[in-house]
Formats: C-alpha cells, sequence, structure tokens
C-alpha cells in the first residue's frame, strides 16, 4: 500500500505523524519547499504548483493522496479529482463542524488560516452550510507558516506575533480556536501558553485519519512494512533536519524533485 502526503512545507507533518502511527505502508511526502508558503501567492501560480506534484504522487503509484495542505486543498481539491478520477484524493479543511458541535451557545469560535483558505468559496460555503455567520470570526496567520518552515515554534517574535493578532479580541467571547492550517498545531504550546485555558484548539487531523482508514477499508488495502521517502522541491539540508526532529523518523530516503 502506497500513501503520498502533499503540503508545500512541513505544515502536513501534523497530519502525517498521527496517521503513521496507526497505519503501516510505505508513505511518500512531497514537500513544495521551492515555493513554500502557498497562502499569500497568487491563485493561478499556485495552482500550477499543485498539479506538478499531485502528478508526480500518481506517477508513484500512490493509492491514496492526501493533501494535507488546507490552502491546496481550498482551491485545487475539485480540479485534481475530476483530472485523476481513479486516484482517492483526501483533502483538508478546517475542523469547524467539530468546533461547532462542542461550542457554548452564548460564545465565538475563532477559524484561523492563511489568507488564500479564508478568502476561498470552500470555507465560507461551510461556514454558511453550518449557518455560524454570526459567530465565526476568520484570522489570518501567515506569517505562522513563515516561523514553521524556519523551524521557529516558539521564542519571543511567535509569541509577539500571535499576541498582535488576537489582541484586538475579547477573548472571553470566544470558546474554541480552529487551527485551519496544517502547520499551525505545530505552535499548540505557544497558543496554550498565549490564550485563556477556556479556548479550545481544534485541527483537523483526527478526521482525517477517519477518513483514509475508510478508503483502505473500501479499497481493500493491505498494509505493508513501514517505509518513508521525502521528495523536496529543491535541496535543504534545513528542511531535511526539520523532517526528522518532526516525525521523528530516522531512516528515510529523499528524492529531489
Amino acid at each position: 500500500m502506497k500513501i503520498g502526503f502533499f503540503d508545500s512545507g512541513l505544515g502536513g507533518l501534523t497530519v502525517f505523524n498521527k496517521v503513521i502511527k496507526e497505519i503501516s505502508a510505505e508513505y511518500f511526502y512531497l514537500a513544495d519547499n521551492k515555493n513554500a508558503p502557498y497562502g499569500i501567492k497568487e491563485k493561478k501560480q499556485v495552482l500550477e504548483y499543485i498539479d506538478k506534484c499531485i502528478k508526480k504522487l500518481v506517477e508513484i503509484r500512490c493509492d491514496i493522496i492526501v493533501i494535507a495542505c488546507n490552502s491546496a486543498t481550498s482551491i485545487a481539491i475539485n480540479e485534481l479529482r475530476d483530472k485523476y478520477k481513479d486516484v482517492c484524493i483526501i483533502g483538508t479543511e478546517p475542523a469547524l463542524k467539530v468546533a461547532v458541535d462542542e461550542h457554548y451557545l452564548t460564545k465565538k469560535i475563532f477559524v484561523s488560516a492563511t489568507t488564500m483558505t479564508i478568502n476561498q468559496e470552500k470555507l465560507n460555503n461551510l461556514i454558511k452550510d453550518l449557518e455560524v455567520e454570526d459567530i465565526v470570526e476568520k484570522i489570518a496567520l501567515d506569517k505562522l507558516v513563515e516561523f514553521a518552515e524556519q523551524g521557529i515554534f516558539n521564542g519571543k517574535e511567535v509569541e509577539e506575533y500571535i499576541n498582535t493578532k488576537f489582541g484586538c479580541y475579547n477573548l472571553n467571547e470566544f470558546s474554541h480556536l480552529v487551527l485551519g492550517c496544517t502547520h499551525f498545531p505545530l505552535f499548540t504550546d505557544t497558543f496554550r501558553k498565549i490564550l485563556p485555558s477556556h479556548i479550545h484548539l481544534v485541527d483537523g487531523s483526527n478526521g482525517i485519519l477517519k477518513n483514509i482508514n475508510k478508503k483502505v477499508n473500501e479499497k481493500n488495502l493491505k498494509e505493508s512494512d513501514f517505509s518513508c521517502k521525502l521528495i523536496m522541491t529543491k535541496p535543504s539540508d534545513v528542511f531535511r533536519s526539520n523532517f526528522r526532529n518532526i516525525s521523528k523518523i530516522s531512516d528515510f530516503e529523499v528524492e529531489i524533485m
């Protein structure tokens, strides 16, 4: 069984790490580190990057491809499924429904994401479908992606940025923060340090794991010996080191695309 993960950088590891603990397979983690971050770039250009990367995972003959990037999912998931009809492609989206099901009726919900995700119809349609327009506050945290790609997950600069972004809100009015970018769970400790304890953090990794398990069963796929290949779009010893540190995988192949 071959499972491919795609992200612009390191963020997809927050999903990848959860999945590899539950499912044994040949894994391919494709990081478009040459063009990261996606969230602040032009949609047309990002679509070209995404198409090239997904084509690579299709050529490897992955049974399941996980787009472990909210920005990429928000702009490309429908087109990719139309183009590769015989491939199981799983996307990611902010786990807003989880927060809505849990939230307190008198409170509001933060949905954090990249600017690209926030501006796309996919997220806004989800908010409308759940009928929560009045209680959702969208907040763009693009710089966290940049910090993550540099391997910076805490410290004064990160804390000042988060404090600045949330400083204009009355945090007592909110019950949940949806982490709508796969990079954002890497900052869980910093969020917990800054935000009041009554604000619950929600990410979508459990839902993605559940979806992968469902597809494995539907396609009657058999688990295989674990292996991992990191595919990068540009050579980077720093990225390779960060991948090793976050994934906790010491033995993996590397390919430059």
